[in-house]
C-alpha cells in the first residue's frame, strides 16, 4: 500500500494560562521563533511573546485511501498532546494541509 506525505499547519489560542505557565514560555520564546520553524514527525511549536495565538507544524504520514482530513485530524491529536504535555490549554484549532505528493517542483529554466 502507498503512503501519502503531508505537511500540516495547526494553528490555535492558548487559552488558561497561569502565570508561572507564561514565565515559563516566554522564557523559552527564542527557541520558538517563527524562524526556527521547521515541520518534523513531533512537531514543533511557534509562538510569539504577546502568548495570544500559537502554530503547531508537523509531518504526518498515512496510507493513500485516507483524505485530507485524516491528517488534519491526526496533526490536531499531535498538538494536542503536544501541549497537554507542557501543560498548556488552547482553544478550537484550525489546520492547512498541504499534500507533499501533489506539489509541483518548478526547476529553473535554461536560457
Amino acid at each position: 500500500m502507498s503512503e501519502r506525505t503531508y505537511r500540516v499547519i495547526v494553528r490555535g489560542v492558548f487559552a488558561g494560562l497561569d502565570d508561572s505557565r507564561r514565565a515559563e514560555l516566554l522564557a523559552a520564546a527564542d527557541e520558538h521563533d517563527i524562524l526556527k520553524a521547521a515541520f518534523t514527525d513531533d512537531g514543533t511549536l511557534i509562538y510569539d511573546r504577546e502568548l495570544r495565538t500559537f502554530s503547531f507544524r508537523c509531518v504526518v504520514r498515512q496510507a493513500a485511501d485516507h483524505e485530507d482530513e485524516a491528517a488534519a485530524g491526526a496533526a490536531c491529536d499531535r498538538a494536542a498532546a503536544a501541549l497537554a504535555a507542557r501543560g498548556i490549554g488552547h482553544g478550537a484549532l484550525r489546520t492547512q494541509v498541504t499534500s507533499m505528493d501533489d506539489m509541483k517542483i518548478r526547476r529553473p529554466r535554461r536560457g
